[in-house]
Protein backbone atom coordinates (compact mmCIF):
# COMPACT_ATOMS: atom_id res chain seq x y z
CA UNK A 1 0.00 0.00 0.00
CA UNK A 2 1.60 3.31 -1.10
CA UNK A 3 1.24 6.24 1.63
CA UNK A 4 0.40 9.51 0.48
CA UNK A 5 1.87 12.06 2.51
CA UNK A 6 0.03 14.95 3.68
CA UNK A 7 1.74 18.09 5.36
CA UNK A 8 0.61 18.70 8.87
CA UNK A 9 -1.78 21.73 7.24
CA UNK A 10 -3.88 19.84 4.78
CA UNK A 11 -7.30 18.80 3.89
CA UNK A 12 -10.66 20.15 3.86
CA UNK A 13 -12.06 17.71 1.92
CA UNK A 14 -13.69 18.69 -1.34
CA UNK A 15 -15.52 17.07 -4.36
CA UNK A 16 -16.35 17.71 -7.68
CA UNK A 17 -14.48 16.59 -10.82
CA UNK A 18 -15.53 15.40 -14.11
CA UNK A 19 -17.76 12.46 -15.03
CA UNK A 20 -16.30 9.83 -16.88
CA UNK A 21 -16.49 10.77 -20.57
CA UNK A 22 -18.95 13.54 -20.01
CA UNK A 23 -16.51 16.63 -18.85
CA UNK A 24 -16.22 17.71 -15.30
CA UNK A 25 -19.31 18.59 -13.51
CA UNK A 26 -19.74 15.68 -11.47
CA UNK A 27 -17.43 13.51 -9.94
CA UNK A 28 -15.12 11.48 -12.36
CA UNK A 29 -16.96 8.23 -11.94
CA UNK A 30 -15.39 4.35 -12.71
CA UNK A 31 -16.10 0.92 -12.10
CA UNK A 32 -15.24 -0.31 -8.13
CA UNK A 33 -11.45 -0.17 -7.15
CA UNK A 34 -9.43 -2.52 -4.63
CA UNK A 35 -9.86 -0.43 -1.28
CA UNK A 36 -7.33 0.85 0.90
CA UNK A 37 -5.98 -1.99 3.27
CA UNK A 38 -4.28 0.92 5.25
CA UNK A 39 -1.68 1.10 8.47
CA UNK A 40 -1.29 3.20 11.39
CA UNK A 41 -3.55 4.34 13.89
CA UNK A 42 -7.16 4.45 13.56
CA UNK A 43 -8.89 7.18 14.36
CA UNK A 44 -12.68 6.86 14.82
CA UNK A 45 -15.53 9.18 13.18
CA UNK A 46 -16.92 11.70 15.40
CA UNK A 47 -20.82 11.30 14.35
CA UNK A 48 -22.12 14.01 15.70
CA UNK A 49 -19.73 17.06 14.17
CA UNK A 50 -19.30 15.28 10.68
CA UNK A 51 -22.70 16.07 8.25
CA UNK A 52 -23.50 15.30 4.49
CA UNK A 53 -25.21 18.02 3.03
CA UNK A 54 -27.34 17.16 -0.27
CA UNK A 55 -29.35 19.47 -3.07
CA UNK A 56 -31.28 18.24 -6.08
CA UNK A 57 -32.59 20.48 -8.66
CA UNK A 58 -35.67 20.88 -11.17
CA UNK A 59 -36.54 23.51 -13.34
CA UNK A 60 -38.91 24.74 -10.89
CA UNK A 61 -37.21 24.42 -7.68
CA UNK A 62 -34.79 22.91 -4.95
CA UNK A 63 -34.71 20.73 -2.33
CA UNK A 64 -32.29 20.14 0.43
CA UNK A 65 -31.13 18.74 3.58
CA UNK A 66 -28.98 16.34 5.10
CA UNK A 67 -27.98 12.10 5.55
CA UNK A 68 -26.60 11.87 8.91
CA UNK A 69 -22.69 10.25 9.25
CA UNK A 70 -23.55 7.22 11.78
CA UNK A 71 -19.87 5.10 11.41
CA UNK A 72 -16.69 5.00 10.20
CA UNK A 73 -12.98 5.61 10.65
CA UNK A 74 -9.59 6.73 9.61
CA UNK A 75 -5.93 5.41 9.20
CA UNK A 76 -3.11 7.95 10.00
CA UNK A 77 0.94 7.00 9.90
CA UNK A 78 2.21 9.91 10.49
CA UNK A 79 0.31 12.69 9.18
CA UNK A 80 -0.56 10.25 6.15
CA UNK A 81 -4.32 9.01 5.68
CA UNK A 82 -3.90 5.22 4.27
CA UNK A 83 -7.09 4.11 4.45
CA UNK A 84 -10.86 5.20 5.82
CA UNK A 85 -14.95 3.86 5.32
CA UNK A 86 -17.73 5.95 6.33
CA UNK A 87 -21.67 4.84 6.55
CA UNK A 88 -24.42 7.00 5.91
CA UNK A 89 -27.89 6.33 7.23
CA UNK A 90 -30.54 6.64 4.40
CA UNK A 91 -33.81 6.35 6.21
CA UNK A 92 -32.53 9.29 8.79
CA UNK A 93 -31.98 11.38 5.82
CA UNK A 94 -33.78 15.11 6.39
CA UNK A 95 -35.29 17.59 4.28
CA UNK A 96 -34.78 21.42 5.36
CA UNK A 97 -36.02 23.23 2.85
CA UNK A 98 -40.00 22.10 3.83
CA UNK A 99 -41.45 22.25 7.36
CA UNK A 100 -40.95 18.97 9.13
CA UNK A 101 -44.16 17.08 9.83
CA UNK A 102 -46.26 18.86 7.06
CA UNK A 103 -47.75 16.96 4.45
CA UNK A 104 -45.27 17.89 1.14
CA UNK A 105 -42.37 17.03 3.69
CA UNK A 106 -44.11 13.51 4.30
CA UNK A 107 -44.65 13.17 0.49
CA UNK A 108 -41.18 14.07 -0.77
CA UNK A 109 -39.61 12.11 2.24
CA UNK A 110 -41.54 8.99 1.21
CA UNK A 111 -40.81 9.44 -2.73
CA UNK A 112 -36.71 10.00 -1.81
CA UNK A 113 -37.12 6.44 0.15
CA UNK A 114 -38.84 4.94 -2.56
CA UNK A 115 -37.88 2.58 -5.30
CA UNK A 116 -37.65 5.47 -7.45
CA UNK A 117 -34.67 7.21 -5.80
CA UNK A 118 -32.51 5.54 -2.86
CA UNK A 119 -34.99 2.42 -2.35
CA UNK A 120 -34.07 2.73 1.19
CA UNK A 121 -35.94 -0.47 2.36
CA UNK A 122 -33.78 -2.64 0.71
CA UNK A 123 -30.76 -0.58 0.70
CA UNK A 124 -30.97 1.55 3.76
CA UNK A 125 -27.20 2.80 4.71
CA UNK A 126 -24.61 4.11 2.40
CA UNK A 127 -20.95 3.64 2.69
CA UNK A 128 -17.87 5.80 1.26
CA UNK A 129 -14.28 3.72 1.12
CA UNK A 130 -11.26 5.31 0.20
CA UNK A 131 -8.69 3.16 -2.47
CA UNK A 132 -6.38 6.42 -2.96
CA UNK A 133 -4.82 9.72 -2.89
CA UNK A 134 -2.73 11.67 -4.97
CA UNK A 135 -1.60 15.51 -5.03
CA UNK A 136 -3.99 17.78 -6.61
CA UNK A 137 -1.21 19.13 -9.07
CA UNK A 138 -2.34 15.60 -11.15
CA UNK A 139 -5.57 17.55 -12.41
CA UNK A 140 -7.87 19.97 -12.45
CA UNK A 141 -11.53 20.96 -11.55
CA UNK A 142 -13.93 21.54 -14.56
CA UNK A 143 -17.08 22.26 -15.42
CA UNK A 144 -19.79 20.86 -17.90
CA UNK A 145 -22.82 22.87 -19.42
CA UNK A 146 -26.05 22.00 -17.62
CA UNK A 147 -29.40 23.24 -19.47
CA UNK A 148 -30.43 26.59 -18.36
CA UNK A 149 -33.43 27.07 -15.87
CA UNK A 150 -33.96 29.40 -12.59
CA UNK A 151 -32.75 26.43 -11.33
CA UNK A 152 -29.58 25.07 -13.04
CA UNK A 153 -27.36 22.89 -10.45
CA UNK A 154 -24.22 24.58 -9.07
CA UNK A 155 -21.22 24.18 -11.01
CA UNK A 156 -18.41 22.20 -10.27
CA UNK A 157 -16.13 24.97 -9.19
CA UNK A 158 -18.84 26.81 -7.48
CA UNK A 159 -18.70 24.04 -4.98
CA UNK A 160 -15.34 23.35 -4.98
CA UNK A 161 -13.03 24.36 -2.16
CA UNK A 162 -10.45 27.34 -2.98
CA UNK A 163 -7.50 25.55 -2.52
CA UNK A 164 -7.73 21.60 -3.23
CA UNK A 165 -4.51 19.99 -1.94
CA UNK A 166 -5.15 16.46 -3.24
CA UNK A 167 -7.40 14.34 -5.35
CA UNK A 168 -8.99 11.73 -3.12
CA UNK A 169 -10.78 8.31 -4.93
CA UNK A 170 -12.99 5.76 -3.33
CA UNK A 171 -16.22 3.16 -3.72
CA UNK A 172 -19.21 4.89 -3.27
CA UNK A 173 -21.90 2.36 -2.33
CA UNK A 174 -25.93 3.13 -2.54
CA UNK A 175 -28.74 1.06 -3.63
CA UNK A 176 -26.74 -2.17 -4.04
CA UNK A 177 -24.41 -0.45 -6.78
CA UNK A 178 -21.00 0.42 -5.97
CA UNK A 179 -18.77 3.39 -8.05
CA UNK A 180 -15.33 4.39 -7.75
CA UNK A 181 -15.26 8.20 -7.42
CA UNK A 182 -12.40 10.98 -7.55
CA UNK A 183 -12.33 14.00 -6.72
CA UNK A 184 -10.22 17.17 -5.37
CA UNK A 185 -9.96 17.65 -1.23
CA UNK A 186 -8.26 19.63 1.22
CA UNK A 187 -7.63 17.73 4.40
CA UNK A 188 -5.79 18.57 7.72
CA UNK A 189 -4.39 16.23 10.02
CA UNK A 190 -3.56 18.00 13.23
CA UNK A 191 -3.08 17.05 16.67
CA UNK A 192 -4.17 13.46 16.41
CA UNK A 193 -7.30 14.43 14.83
CA UNK A 194 -8.47 14.65 11.56
CA UNK A 195 -10.89 17.22 9.60
CA UNK A 196 -12.03 17.31 6.21
CA UNK A 197 -14.79 19.39 4.47
CA UNK A 198 -15.82 18.68 0.76
CA UNK A 199 -18.52 19.66 -1.72
CA UNK A 200 -19.18 18.20 -5.39
CA UNK A 201 -21.69 16.63 -7.84
CA UNK A 202 -22.43 13.11 -8.93
CA UNK A 203 -24.96 12.09 -11.54
CA UNK A 204 -27.60 10.29 -9.66
CA UNK A 205 -28.08 7.84 -12.26
CA UNK A 206 -25.04 6.25 -12.23
CA UNK A 207 -26.17 4.17 -8.69
CA UNK A 208 -29.72 3.79 -10.19
CA UNK A 209 -31.32 7.04 -8.57
CA UNK A 210 -33.32 7.83 -12.55
CA UNK A 211 -37.09 8.51 -11.45
CA UNK A 212 -37.31 11.53 -13.76
CA UNK A 213 -34.06 11.20 -15.84
CA UNK A 214 -33.04 14.16 -17.40
CA UNK A 215 -31.58 12.69 -20.37
CA UNK A 216 -35.63 11.09 -20.62
CA UNK A 217 -36.91 14.47 -20.95
CA UNK A 218 -38.72 14.46 -24.95
CA UNK A 219 -39.10 18.41 -24.42
CA UNK A 220 -37.07 19.70 -21.54
CA UNK A 221 -38.47 23.53 -22.41
CA UNK A 222 -41.55 21.79 -20.00
CA UNK A 223 -39.57 21.46 -17.47
CA UNK A 224 -40.94 18.18 -17.10
CA UNK A 225 -37.79 16.40 -15.53
CA UNK A 226 -35.25 16.62 -12.42
CA UNK A 227 -31.34 17.37 -12.98
CA UNK A 228 -29.15 14.17 -12.71
CA UNK A 229 -26.99 16.19 -11.50
CA UNK A 230 -26.99 16.06 -7.22
CA UNK A 231 -24.65 18.35 -5.37
CA UNK A 232 -23.30 16.92 -2.04
CA UNK A 233 -20.79 18.46 0.65
CA UNK A 234 -20.07 17.44 3.50
CA UNK A 235 -17.98 17.67 6.97
CA UNK A 236 -15.81 14.60 8.36
CA UNK A 237 -14.14 14.74 12.01
CA UNK A 238 -12.30 12.21 13.30
CA UNK A 239 -10.32 11.53 16.25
Amino acid sequence: MKLFKISTYLFALSIVAFACGKGGDTVETREAAEVAAGSGVTLSLDTDASKVNWRGYKPSGQHFGIIPVVAGDLKVDGNAITAGNFTFDITKLEIHDLEAGSENYGKLWGHLQSDDFFDAQNFPQATFEITSIEPFSAGSIEDSEEFETENTPKSATEIAPSNPTHWVSGNLTMRGTTKNIKFPASIAVNDGGVSAKAGFNIDRTEWGLSYGNEANAVDKAKDQFIYNTVSVDFEINAN
